[in-house]
């Protein structure tokens, strides 16, 4: 009996802290980060504000937490469309996991802020960082994708020297692709940028009045993409 009693308090609470963060989360859609208070979710659920620290002790515990799930959210997209494509499907790998990346932030502005973007007022991240497992998931899989690509890519690019990147980056690299040469993950970031660039243009507004179809502008900078890496997309 006090196990069944113990177990259904630990489910109670998984799911209250569950009903937590998406309420804190359809607040930051609807109002941005200031709209993210502890009193502001009790009030949404009924509680009050005193049982909410029960399940987060602070606003800035809450708000690790909204980046961990928010992140994941995103890599767990973009990992699927990339897995959708065929292994030998290189050039279809990265636009999918590009074009992942774009409908997921533009069905999540509020969500692609948080992560990329807007800090949220008197938040201080935990020692350490935040998203450690999401963010090394995002940075791994884009060089895995430029690493299926690099012997066509390779001679093409500058050269480049592991002094050049933060040594924990290094370290990751070389121990998930031995043998993958610090030129490469020069060009992994430089995916990323390409990838993110027009993403951020487009969700903070700034192609409002420049582009009427972003969707299609983003496509063709894809494609060019593939094709500076010498890659192809597969029939799709």
């Amino acid at each position: 009996m006090a196990g069944a009693t113990q177990r259904r308090r630990e489910r109670l609470r998984a799911e209250t802290t569950e009903e937590i963060t998406a309420t804190a989360l359809a607040l930051l859609a609807e109002g941005g980060p200031d709209a993210v208070t502890l009193r502001a979710i009790a009030r949404e659920m009924g509680m009050t504000a005193g049982a909410i620290y029960g399940y987060f002790p602070t606003r800035d515990d809450l708000i690790n937490r909204l980046i961990t799930d928010v992140y994941t959210s995103l890599v767990d997209a973009v990992e699927a469309a990339r897995d959708a494509r065929p292994p030998d499907d290189a050039g279809g790998r990265i636009v999918a996991w590009g074009r992942a990346l774009r409908e997921w932030s533009v069905a999540n502005p509020a969500g692609f802020r948080l992560v990329y973007g807007d800090g949220v007022p008197g938040y201080r991240p935990r020692e350490g960082g935040v998203a450690a497992e999401p963010a090394h998931r995002a940075c791994m899989g884009l060089t895995q994708l430029v690493a299926a690509v690099w012997p066509e890519a390779a001679p093409h690019q500058p050269a480049a020297d592991w002094s050049d990147f933060a040594p924990e980056l290094g370290a990751e690299v070389r121990r998930e692709f031995p043998g993958l040469p610090a030129a490469a993950v020069g060009l992994a970031l430089r995916v990323w940028g390409r990838m993110h660039g027009l993403v951020a243009l487009e969700v903070y507004g700034h192609l409002r009045g420049q582009s009427t179809d972003p969707a299609k502008l983003y496509e063709a900078e894809l494609r060019d993409l593939v094709r500076s890496l010498g890659a192809r997309v597969q029939e799709e």
